[in-house]
Protein backbone atom coordinates (compact mmCIF):
# COMPACT_ATOMS: atom_id res chain seq x y z
CA UNK A 1 0.00 0.00 0.00
CA UNK A 2 1.34 3.65 -0.74
CA UNK A 3 2.43 5.79 2.14
CA UNK A 4 -0.92 8.20 1.38
CA UNK A 5 -2.96 5.38 1.40
CA UNK A 6 -2.32 4.15 4.29
CA UNK A 7 -2.22 7.48 6.01
CA UNK A 8 -6.16 7.32 4.67
CA UNK A 9 -6.85 4.23 5.96
CA UNK A 10 -5.24 5.22 9.27
CA UNK A 11 -7.22 8.73 9.21
CA UNK A 12 -10.36 6.88 8.99
CA UNK A 13 -9.98 4.45 11.99
CA UNK A 14 -9.00 7.74 14.00
CA UNK A 15 -12.01 9.56 13.14
CA UNK A 16 -14.30 6.31 13.03
CA UNK A 17 -13.30 4.01 15.65
CA UNK A 18 -16.65 3.99 17.08
CA UNK A 19 -18.32 2.98 14.19
CA UNK A 20 -15.78 0.48 13.42
CA UNK A 21 -15.69 -1.25 16.87
CA UNK A 22 -19.56 -1.77 15.93
CA UNK A 23 -19.64 -3.36 12.63
CA UNK A 24 -19.80 -6.99 12.23
CA UNK A 25 -16.56 -8.72 11.22
CA UNK A 26 -16.67 -11.09 8.46
CA UNK A 27 -16.43 -14.76 8.07
CA UNK A 28 -12.22 -14.11 7.25
CA UNK A 29 -11.12 -11.87 9.96
CA UNK A 30 -11.15 -12.38 13.67
CA UNK A 31 -14.30 -10.47 15.54
CA UNK A 32 -13.19 -7.45 17.40
CA UNK A 33 -16.16 -9.02 20.04
CA UNK A 34 -14.29 -12.08 20.11
CA UNK A 35 -11.33 -10.29 22.16
CA UNK A 36 -13.07 -10.50 25.34
CA UNK A 37 -13.67 -13.45 25.29
CA UNK A 38 -9.68 -14.61 26.66
CA UNK A 39 -8.49 -16.42 24.04
CA UNK A 40 -5.84 -16.00 21.44
CA UNK A 41 -6.63 -14.37 17.96
CA UNK A 42 -4.63 -15.21 14.83
CA UNK A 43 -4.62 -13.27 11.54
CA UNK A 44 -2.53 -14.89 8.55
CA UNK A 45 -2.08 -12.40 5.38
CA UNK A 46 -2.85 -15.14 3.38
CA UNK A 47 -4.73 -18.40 2.81
CA UNK A 48 -1.32 -20.93 2.86
CA UNK A 49 -0.46 -19.42 6.58
CA UNK A 50 -3.90 -19.06 7.80
CA UNK A 51 -4.32 -23.15 6.81
CA UNK A 52 -1.33 -23.86 9.03
CA UNK A 53 -2.44 -21.23 11.64
CA UNK A 54 -5.66 -23.63 11.90
CA UNK A 55 -3.58 -26.92 11.93
CA UNK A 56 -1.53 -25.89 14.71
CA UNK A 57 -3.51 -23.52 17.05
CA UNK A 58 -6.70 -25.56 17.07
CA UNK A 59 -10.28 -25.13 18.30
CA UNK A 60 -10.66 -22.61 20.47
CA UNK A 61 -8.21 -20.08 18.96
CA UNK A 62 -9.73 -17.29 16.69
CA UNK A 63 -7.88 -17.62 13.11
CA UNK A 64 -8.72 -15.24 10.26
CA UNK A 65 -7.29 -13.97 6.93
CA UNK A 66 -6.14 -10.60 5.26
CA UNK A 67 -6.61 -11.95 2.37
CA UNK A 68 -10.30 -13.33 1.56
CA UNK A 69 -11.53 -16.38 -0.74
CA UNK A 70 -10.48 -16.17 -4.64
CA UNK A 71 -8.39 -13.25 -3.63
CA UNK A 72 -4.99 -12.98 -5.55
CA UNK A 73 -3.03 -12.37 -2.91
CA UNK A 74 0.18 -10.79 -4.38
CA UNK A 75 -1.72 -6.98 -4.66
CA UNK A 76 -3.87 -7.46 -1.62
CA UNK A 77 -4.50 -4.02 -0.32
CA UNK A 78 -5.75 -3.67 3.07
CA UNK A 79 -9.17 -1.70 4.10
CA UNK A 80 -9.31 0.26 7.72
CA UNK A 81 -11.07 -2.59 9.02
CA UNK A 82 -7.69 -4.89 7.98
CA UNK A 83 -5.51 -2.81 9.10
CA UNK A 84 -7.80 -2.88 12.94
CA UNK A 85 -7.60 -6.56 12.69
CA UNK A 86 -3.88 -6.40 12.01
CA UNK A 87 -4.20 -3.96 15.54
CA UNK A 88 -6.16 -6.06 17.69
CA UNK A 89 -4.71 -9.72 16.57
CA UNK A 90 -2.47 -11.35 19.54
CA UNK A 91 -0.04 -12.85 16.46
CA UNK A 92 -0.29 -11.90 12.99
CA UNK A 93 1.41 -14.69 10.82
CA UNK A 94 2.50 -13.31 7.87
CA UNK A 95 5.28 -13.56 4.68
CA UNK A 96 7.09 -10.59 5.34
CA UNK A 97 8.21 -8.87 1.27
CA UNK A 98 5.37 -11.21 -0.23
CA UNK A 99 2.75 -8.25 0.21
CA UNK A 100 3.51 -5.18 1.44
CA UNK A 101 0.28 -3.74 2.18
CA UNK A 102 0.25 -6.47 5.15
CA UNK A 103 4.12 -5.49 5.19
CA UNK A 104 3.25 -2.00 5.99
CA UNK A 105 0.30 -2.75 8.33
CA UNK A 106 2.53 -4.72 10.63
CA UNK A 107 5.47 -2.11 10.78
CA UNK A 108 2.67 0.65 11.95
CA UNK A 109 0.22 -1.53 14.46
CA UNK A 110 1.50 -5.04 15.20
CA UNK A 111 4.69 -3.97 17.92
CA UNK A 112 6.06 -7.23 18.69
CA UNK A 113 3.10 -9.31 17.32
CA UNK A 114 3.69 -9.59 14.00
CA UNK A 115 5.97 -13.51 13.14
CA UNK A 116 7.39 -13.49 9.68
CA UNK A 117 7.85 -17.27 8.83
CA UNK A 118 10.36 -16.09 6.00
CA UNK A 119 13.53 -17.57 8.42
CA UNK A 120 11.86 -20.40 9.21
CA UNK A 121 10.68 -21.15 5.55
CA UNK A 122 14.30 -20.52 4.42
CA UNK A 123 13.93 -18.69 1.41
CA UNK A 124 16.56 -19.75 -0.72
CA UNK A 125 15.40 -19.40 -4.63
CA UNK A 126 15.91 -16.49 -6.73
CA UNK A 127 13.77 -15.92 -9.87
CA UNK A 128 15.44 -17.23 -13.14
CA UNK A 129 14.08 -16.17 -16.32
CA UNK A 130 14.38 -18.12 -19.55
CA UNK A 131 15.71 -16.46 -22.75
CA UNK A 132 16.09 -17.81 -26.15
CA UNK A 133 14.71 -21.15 -24.50
CA UNK A 134 17.58 -20.89 -21.85
CA UNK A 135 17.58 -20.69 -17.79
CA UNK A 136 20.41 -17.34 -17.22
CA UNK A 137 21.06 -18.20 -13.29
CA UNK A 138 23.18 -15.20 -13.66
CA UNK A 139 20.28 -13.24 -14.12
CA UNK A 140 18.61 -14.52 -11.20
CA UNK A 141 16.44 -11.67 -9.09
CA UNK A 142 14.10 -11.61 -6.46
CA UNK A 143 13.60 -14.08 -4.09
CA UNK A 144 10.82 -16.86 -4.80
CA UNK A 145 8.05 -16.45 -1.93
CA UNK A 146 5.87 -19.41 -2.47
CA UNK A 147 7.75 -21.85 -0.26
CA UNK A 148 4.36 -23.62 0.61
CA UNK A 149 4.42 -25.74 -2.44
CA UNK A 150 7.15 -27.43 -0.78
CA UNK A 151 5.26 -29.61 2.52
CA UNK A 152 9.12 -29.49 4.28
CA UNK A 153 9.33 -25.92 4.68
CA UNK A 154 5.85 -25.55 5.12
CA UNK A 155 6.01 -27.89 8.36
CA UNK A 156 9.22 -25.86 9.45
CA UNK A 157 6.47 -22.85 9.71
CA UNK A 158 4.19 -24.91 11.97
CA UNK A 159 6.72 -25.53 14.60
CA UNK A 160 7.70 -21.86 14.38
CA UNK A 161 4.28 -21.13 15.01
CA UNK A 162 3.75 -23.68 17.60
CA UNK A 163 6.48 -22.21 19.50
CA UNK A 164 5.53 -18.49 19.63
CA UNK A 165 2.03 -19.52 20.91
CA UNK A 166 3.25 -21.77 23.55
CA UNK A 167 5.54 -18.07 24.35
CA UNK A 168 2.20 -16.41 24.19
CA UNK A 169 -0.11 -19.34 25.93
CA UNK A 170 1.89 -21.42 27.94
CA UNK A 171 -1.05 -23.58 29.39
CA UNK A 172 -1.55 -24.75 26.58
CA UNK A 173 2.15 -24.80 24.95
CA UNK A 174 1.92 -28.98 25.03
CA UNK A 175 -0.92 -28.50 23.06
CA UNK A 176 0.36 -26.27 20.24
CA UNK A 177 3.08 -28.84 20.01
CA UNK A 178 1.32 -31.60 19.58
CA UNK A 179 -0.70 -30.28 16.80
CA UNK A 180 2.24 -29.17 14.69
CA UNK A 181 3.85 -32.05 15.33
CA UNK A 182 0.68 -34.13 14.03
CA UNK A 183 0.60 -31.16 10.87
CA UNK A 184 4.38 -32.61 10.61
CA UNK A 185 3.40 -36.16 10.59
CA UNK A 186 0.79 -35.33 7.35
CA UNK A 187 2.96 -33.17 5.69
CA UNK A 188 5.69 -36.06 5.86
CA UNK A 189 3.55 -38.05 4.61
CA UNK A 190 2.87 -35.86 1.63
CA UNK A 191 6.16 -35.56 1.04
CA UNK A 192 7.03 -38.73 0.42
CA UNK A 193 3.68 -39.53 -1.50
CA UNK A 194 5.32 -36.77 -4.02
CA UNK A 195 8.83 -38.22 -3.52
CA UNK A 196 7.52 -41.77 -4.86
CA UNK A 197 5.42 -40.64 -7.72
CA UNK A 198 7.52 -38.10 -9.44
CA UNK A 199 10.44 -40.48 -8.91
CA UNK A 200 10.57 -41.66 -12.41
CA UNK A 201 9.06 -39.36 -15.14
CA UNK A 202 9.46 -38.65 -18.81
CA UNK A 203 10.01 -35.35 -18.90
CA UNK A 204 11.34 -33.34 -15.48
CA UNK A 205 10.82 -29.83 -17.30
CA UNK A 206 7.71 -28.02 -15.45
CA UNK A 207 6.28 -25.02 -17.76
CA UNK A 208 4.22 -23.16 -15.74
CA UNK A 209 1.87 -20.03 -16.11
CA UNK A 210 4.29 -18.25 -13.59
CA UNK A 211 7.29 -18.73 -11.23
CA UNK A 212 5.04 -19.89 -8.29
CA UNK A 213 6.57 -23.87 -8.37
CA UNK A 214 10.53 -23.44 -7.26
CA UNK A 215 10.68 -24.58 -4.27
CA UNK A 216 8.03 -27.73 -5.25
CA UNK A 217 10.35 -28.42 -8.37
CA UNK A 218 13.65 -28.10 -5.96
CA UNK A 219 12.33 -30.77 -3.64
CA UNK A 220 11.42 -33.56 -6.39
CA UNK A 221 14.02 -33.18 -9.08
CA UNK A 222 12.09 -31.11 -11.06
CA UNK A 223 12.99 -27.82 -13.53
CA UNK A 224 10.52 -25.20 -13.28
CA UNK A 225 10.26 -23.15 -16.30
CA UNK A 226 7.79 -20.17 -15.75
CA UNK A 227 6.24 -18.21 -18.92
CA UNK A 228 5.53 -15.27 -16.32
CA UNK A 229 7.67 -14.03 -13.65
CA UNK A 230 7.03 -14.27 -9.65
CA UNK A 231 3.69 -12.62 -9.51
CA UNK A 232 0.74 -13.66 -11.94
CA UNK A 233 0.15 -10.56 -13.09
CA UNK A 234 3.23 -9.79 -15.09
CA UNK A 235 2.76 -9.08 -18.87
CA UNK A 236 5.60 -11.78 -20.86
CA UNK A 237 8.38 -9.10 -22.46
CA UNK A 238 8.16 -9.11 -26.03
CA UNK A 239 10.14 -12.38 -27.35
CA UNK A 240 9.14 -14.28 -23.93
CA UNK A 241 6.58 -16.47 -25.35
CA UNK A 242 8.80 -17.20 -28.44
CA UNK A 243 11.46 -18.22 -25.55
CA UNK A 244 9.09 -20.78 -24.17
CA UNK A 245 8.02 -22.26 -26.89
CA UNK A 246 11.79 -22.61 -28.15
CA UNK A 247 11.99 -24.24 -24.77
CA UNK A 248 9.08 -26.53 -25.44
CA UNK A 249 9.94 -27.95 -28.71
CA UNK A 250 13.42 -28.12 -28.10
CA UNK A 251 12.92 -30.28 -24.80
CA UNK A 252 9.45 -32.18 -25.62
CA UNK A 253 7.36 -30.62 -23.12
CA UNK A 254 4.12 -32.47 -23.12
CA UNK A 255 1.65 -29.78 -20.88
CA UNK A 256 1.73 -26.38 -20.00
CA UNK A 257 0.31 -25.13 -16.67
CA UNK A 258 -2.28 -22.90 -15.20
CA UNK A 259 -3.71 -21.88 -12.42
CA UNK A 260 -6.52 -20.98 -10.90
CA UNK A 261 -6.43 -17.44 -9.84
CA UNK A 262 -6.00 -16.19 -13.21
CA UNK A 263 -6.44 -15.97 -16.62
CA UNK A 264 -5.34 -19.41 -18.39
CA UNK A 265 -4.81 -17.73 -21.72
CA UNK A 266 -0.75 -17.54 -21.61
CA UNK A 267 -0.33 -21.05 -21.08
CA UNK A 268 -2.79 -22.06 -23.87
CA UNK A 269 -1.38 -19.52 -26.52
CA UNK A 270 1.79 -21.82 -25.73
CA UNK A 271 0.16 -24.75 -26.00
CA UNK A 272 -1.63 -24.20 -29.00
CA UNK A 273 1.47 -22.64 -30.55
CA UNK A 274 3.70 -25.94 -29.22
CA UNK A 275 0.94 -28.81 -30.03
CA UNK A 276 1.33 -29.01 -26.06
CA UNK A 277 -1.69 -30.00 -23.84
CA UNK A 278 -2.71 -28.28 -20.49
CA UNK A 279 -3.38 -28.94 -17.21
CA UNK A 280 -4.06 -27.49 -13.95
CA UNK A 281 -1.42 -26.71 -11.28
CA UNK A 282 -2.81 -24.70 -8.55
CA UNK A 283 -0.22 -22.65 -6.54
CA UNK A 284 -2.34 -23.09 -4.01
CA UNK A 285 -2.52 -18.82 -3.19
CA UNK A 286 -6.48 -18.77 -2.31
CA UNK A 287 -9.05 -21.48 -2.60
CA UNK A 288 -12.42 -21.02 -5.08
CA UNK A 289 -15.41 -22.88 -6.14
CA UNK A 290 -12.85 -24.22 -8.82
CA UNK A 291 -9.83 -25.15 -7.04
CA UNK A 292 -9.36 -29.20 -7.44
CA UNK A 293 -10.06 -29.48 -3.21
CA UNK A 294 -11.44 -28.09 -0.25
CA UNK A 295 -7.94 -27.63 1.33
CA UNK A 296 -3.71 -27.64 1.24
CA UNK A 297 -3.36 -31.44 1.54
CA UNK A 298 -6.58 -32.00 -1.31
CA UNK A 299 -5.32 -29.77 -3.18
CA UNK A 300 -1.81 -30.44 -3.51
CA UNK A 301 -2.63 -33.88 -4.26
CA UNK A 302 -4.46 -33.12 -7.00
CA UNK A 303 -1.49 -31.32 -7.92
CA UNK A 304 -0.08 -34.32 -7.69
CA UNK A 305 -2.01 -36.18 -9.85
CA UNK A 306 -1.90 -33.50 -12.78
CA UNK A 307 1.69 -33.67 -12.97
CA UNK A 308 2.34 -37.41 -12.78
CA UNK A 309 -0.60 -37.38 -16.23
CA UNK A 310 1.47 -34.23 -17.00
CA UNK A 311 4.86 -35.06 -17.10
CA UNK A 312 4.00 -37.94 -17.58
CA UNK A 313 5.38 -40.12 -14.46
CA UNK A 314 5.65 -44.07 -14.32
Amino acid sequence: MSSHRYAAAMSLLLTGVVTLSGCGANADTPSAAGAEDGGLHLVASFYPLQWTAEQVAGAGVDVGSLTKPGAEPHDLELTPQDVATVSDADVIVYLKGFQPAVDDAVSQEAGDRGLDVSKAADLNLTYTPIEGGQQHVDEAGATDPHFWLDPLRLAAVGDALAARLGTLDPTHAARYQANAAALRAKLVTLDRDFRAGLADCANPDLVTSHNAFGYLAQRYGLTQVGITGLTPEDEPKPGDLAAIAAFVEKNRVRTIYYETLVSPAIAKTVAAETGAQTEVLDPIEGLTSDSQGADYLQVMRANLANIRAGQPCA
